[in-house]
């Protein structure tokens, strides 16, 4: 949840409750190496199947089980209880759906729902919208589990297919596709273009490909005066430029990057024709191809809120929320020639030495690995905003001379 609405005093009085006096279903998380972990039906009793991934946010689990980068993956929560803020009606980070994780793994979900902006439970609200999840489970082991071994194909099984044998579970599970070179932007994007106007004064226009962008996003440059016109993971260069963008923006988004050819085309494009360029988590990935860097699977990932990142640059530390698992390859401070221009590796993650950013050189073009859009925060890094906004005041400002002359 947005901090605000955990210091906010209570304005009504409604009791939301997430526990009820129905006898629990059994309910079963299988891994594909085998693993098994007991427990009890979440949400939707029925089955799922995803990639089992854990996030170590102590907050905000809405604002993750709605953010389309989690399409396809089953999230573990290390947080030991979940579900005490309930779910309100703001918070989604998904414009047109709601819930976009394949499923929940928690330890305990809460026995009262105790937020003043909450209108009902997380219970509630995964079986409204059919998300199947489990109860009941050492998370603690399942941590460790996928630190020790990477994140691995799962799925979580309620009801009568609970008490299925567990090898004929695990067969299924491994019969899913790898998360290693699959193609999702295309299915959490846009499927036509919007606009979100800016608050007051419009300054800028950029374009922003929906790559599974969150609403935090726009809303971030409404608030520093740029009207943001979303498009399509799929549209072109000939798409875009009738909007005649003072910048262009790649989001955050699901799957391999290595899969995302054509987006890496467009942006070589951008670049091309000196347009300044912002890029967040897939679209880091994005610039790094375009400036020519390879990408990998990692072990398992980064998903949290509490990730250190060092801006090799200035030496500034950040701490970051972040939601990843692909990589660029490059190390700290490299720099390196591209089609464009000498770029650099400018941040790092002071955990395992990860890429976390890179920029061209000539500061027209920057991406991080990270989330400075994070809502349930930190906002350490949301700065990167208001250099997009410097960046496309310099280019106007040196174009217009140029034109002058």
């Amino acid at each position: 949840m947005n901090q605000s609405s955990l210091m906010q005093p209570s304005t009504h009085n409604r009791k939301v409750n997430t526990v009820t006096s129905t006898p629990p279903v059994p309910a079963v998380l299988v891994l594909a190496d085998g693993r098994s972990f007991r427990g009890y039906s979440l949400g939707k009793v029925g089955s799922t199947l995803g990639e089992a991934v854990f996030t170590t946010g102590m907050t905000g689990y809405q604002e993750t089980m709605t953010d389309p980068s989690y399409h396809r993956q089953i999230v573990v929560a290390t947080a030991p209880q979940i579900g005490n803020t309930g779910w309100n009606d703001e918070d989604d980070e998904s414009r047109d759906r709601g819930i976009w994780v394949a499923g929940l793994v928690i330890r305990d979900l809460s026995a009262r729902v105790s937020n003043w902006r909450a209108s009902r439970g997380l219970n509630e609200e995964m079986e409204r919208q059919g998300i199947v999840g489990i109860r009941g489970v050492d998370t603690r082991t399942v941590v460790r589990h996928l630190r020790d071994k990477g994140s691995v194909a799962a799925g979580i099984f309620s009801g009568p297919e609970a008490a299925c044998p567990v090898e004929e579970l695990v067969r299924l599970v491994q019969k899913q596709d790898a998360m290693e070179g699959a193609d999702l932007s295309a299915q959490v994007s846009t499927e036509e273009p919007y606009v979100v106007e800016p608050d007051g004064e419009h300054r800028y226009t950029v374009v922003a490909f929906d790559m599974g962008i969150k609403t935090n996003t726009p809303r971030n440059f409404a608030a520093r005066g740029v009207r943001t016109v979303v498009v399509p993971s799929t549209a072109t260069w000939a798409d875009i430029e009738q909007y005649r963008p003072d910048g262009v923006f790649v989001s955050n988004g699901p799957g391999d990057p290595a899969t995302a050819d054509a987006m890496v085309a467009v942006v070589r494009e951008v670049l091309g024709k000196k347009i300044p360029f912002f890029g967040i988590c897939f679209g880091n990935q994005i610039l790094g191809r375009a400036l020519g860097m390879e990408t990998y699977k990692m072990k398992f990932g980064h998903r949290g809120i509490n990730v250190p990142v060092l801006n090799v640059v200035t030496g500034k530390i950040d701490i970051t929320s972040q939601n990843h698992g692909f990589a660029l390859k490059g190390r700290a401070g490299e720099v390196f020639d591209t089609d464009f221009g000498p770029a650099k590796v400018t941040h790092v993650c002071l955990n395992d030495d990860v890429v976390e950013g890179v920029a061209l050189e000539s500061g027209l073009a920057y991406s991080v690995q990270y989330h400075p859009e994070a809502a349930a925060g930190p906002h350490d890094a949301s700065p990167l905003f208001d250099q997009f906004i410097d960046l496309m005041a310099e280019h106007a400002s040196a174009k217009h001379a140029g034109e002058q002359k």
